[in-house]
């Protein structure tokens, strides 16, 4: 579920879509954006532009209404009542065709009377649902300005239409006061909005249509030649130094591109010179290694002559032959070790590689270093799977591994138990080494494995160590496909975890055993008991491993020691 959920959430990630896609959507958004606000900008003062100019307009036709009507009533003062409703019904039904027929409707509504009254006079019966007590008050207090508000009515489809309905006071001296009411009609305003509105919608899709293809053509105009640049970026990052960029015109693009074609350039310089210069080194290395083997083979030849005859020869000699033959070994070490990485440089290593059963290496390994662990005080808790351990490896280099890892745990263990555990999985072995010693900090686990670096330069080297150790050994199982790793504590001890595939060149998922561990010895001890195939190896408490029928047997200086401590 989340291998296949991955993709789906990166693709629904902006930042990774191609970036012209992202340069088009950009654009065509900000141009939606933009338009539709000039858009709603232009049409709101159209709107407001169009409604009041009609209104305006409106109350200057209603003021000429109410002149009109003051002076054809105050013409009837002496006539009789029927000849008054009569011209007010005319007045009416006249002003109330004006303007467009339904442009405009009329009401004449008594409000106090001299004389004789007449009823009221309407144009349109529906007029009357339009006002209200809160209108009519507002002509009552202002009787000699004209009130006015926006309405809708339905017209005879039941659509709603806008309208103004005004309002105004007639006093006519000898006839009466009478409220005058007119509706105008909006509704070809409403219909010049909307074309307007139509005719802007219109455009604004032409210019975005516009706007999306030269966002098109400019985006490509900037990817294309970014993507060249790309492209000749990851020959270059695949080993071709001789990728570069075509470069056209004299813009900032090309700039970019001539700048990556001069980086090319010196990259490549200064690559051959490098190769140049570690094959030179090499080739040095390799060959002074080889020439000092011959007087190495030489001196150690003299050495051991002088070593055999050291209990002939007076006291301060007998010291400085000793020294002698320890440094002549310590410099084999380190003449091997450099021949060693001559070979790994050179991509010359093989592997001898033949299934053998891991447990039984770890034990040979620890069989090696036992008379170095009771000199140092130094208690081995070997804790071996059993069974399931077997595995296709190089015995030599991983009896290497094993052993610079088991040297190192002892020389910088302080004296503390050092566990090697090992542990399998279907497909990898792996062992594990821990010490209780001095301990290796988070940044110091990172650089362990660098040549010639020491966590302490100020540390001695009880040992006489090259320093190579364990550049070496991570080579060795880079080489089989598989892991060596550091983890630790300062003060606390150092985790070193191996973990090979069952065959080289295997692929790993995970390691069988947890490289983090606890250094509570209390804790450990009381929370496991003694595994099968576990040997403890310590001062007084050696086993003899080489006994044929697997029996421990006492070594020298040692006694005898079974499942326990």
């Amino acid at each position: 579920m989340i291998t296949r959920a991955a993709p789906a959430t990166r693709a629904a990630d902006p930042r990774s879509w191609p970036l012209a896609l992202r340069v088009v959507l950009v654009t065509t958004l900000l141009s939606i954006v933009s338009m539709l606000a000039v858009g709603a900008y232009l049409s709101s003062v159209i709107a407001d532009g169009l409604y009041e100019q009609r209104r305006d307009r409106v109350l200057e036709e209603t003021v000429e209404v109410r002149r009109d009507l003051t002076e054809t009533l105050g013409q009837l003062s002496g006539a009789t009542s029927t000849q008054q409703q009569d011209a007010a019904n005319a007045f009416v039904q006249t002003a109330g065709g004006q303007g467009g027929g339904d442009r405009r409707e009329v009401a004449l509504v008594p409000v106090q009377t001299s004389g004789v009254a007449f009823p009221v006079a309407s144009s349109d019966r529906t007029l009357f649902d339009e006002v209200d007590e809160d209108f009519t008050a507002a002509i009552a207090d202002q009787p000699d300005a004209v009130s006015w508000r926006s309405i809708g009515r339905e017209d005879s489809e039941g659509n709603t239409e806008p309208a103004l309905l005004v309002g105004t006071r007639v006093l006519v001296p000898g006839v009466g006061s009478y409220d005058l009411y007119l509706v105008y009609s909006l509704q070809e305003e409403q219909d010049t909005l909307a074309f307007v509105q139509r005719v802007i919608l219109g455009g604004g899709a032409v210019l975005l249509a516009l706007i999306v293809g030269i966002a098109i053509v400019v985006a490509r105009m900037v990817t294309t030649p970014l993507k060249r640049a790309a492209g000749a970026a990851e020959r270059l990052a695949g080993g071709d130094l001789t990728s570069r960029v075509e470069v056209a015109g004299a813009d900032e693009l090309a700039r970019v591109g001539e700048s990556f074609n001069d980086m090319a350039r010196s990259l490549e310089s200064k690559v051959e010179d490098l190769t140049e210069l570690s094959r030179v080194q090499q080739r040095f290395v390799s060959d002074v290694s080889h020439e000092l083997r011959t007087p190495l083979t030489t001196i150690r030849m003299a050495a051991s002559v002088l070593d055999g005859k050291r209990d002939e020869l007076p006291g301060e000699l007998q010291r400085t032959v000793e020294l002698l033959s320890a440094q002549v070994q310590r410099f084999e070490v380190l003449l091997t070790d450099l021949l060693e990485i001559s070979r790994f440089d050179a991509g010359a290593a093989e592997l001898e590689a033949q299934r053998v059963d891991l447990d039984a290496l770890v034990v040979r390994a620890v069989d090696d270093v036992r008379p170095l662990a009771g000199a140092r005080g130094c208690l081995l808790d070997v804790r071996l799977a059993g069974e399931g351990m077997d595995a296709v490896v190089d015995t030599r280099r991983v009896d290497r591994i094993l052993r610079n890892l088991l040297t190192n745990a002892i020389e910088h263990g302080a004296g503390g138990p050092v566990l090697v555990e090992t542990g399998f999985s279907d497909d990898a072995v792996a062992v594990v080494v821990q010490d209780h010693g001095h301990g290796i900090s988070p940044e110091a686990a990172e650089r362990v494995f660098d040549r010639f670096w020491r966590a302490d330069p100020s540390r001695a080297r009880t040992l006489g160590g090259t320093g190579l150790g364990l550049s070496i050994s991570v080579e060795d199982a880079g080489l089989h496909g598989g892991w060596l790793q550091a983890w630790g504590q300062e003060e606390e001890g150092a985790v070193f975890r191996l973990t090979l595939p069952r065959r080289p060149g295997g692929a790993l998922a995970r390691s069988p055993l947890r490289l983090e561990r606890s250094f509570d010895r209390d804790a450990r001890e009381s929370s496991s008991s003694t595994p099968t195939g576990e040997i403890l190896i310590g001062p007084g408490l050696v086993p003899d491993l080489t006994e044929p029928s697997g029996e421990p047997g006492p070594g020298p200086g040692s006694t005898t020691a079974g499942g326990e401590r």
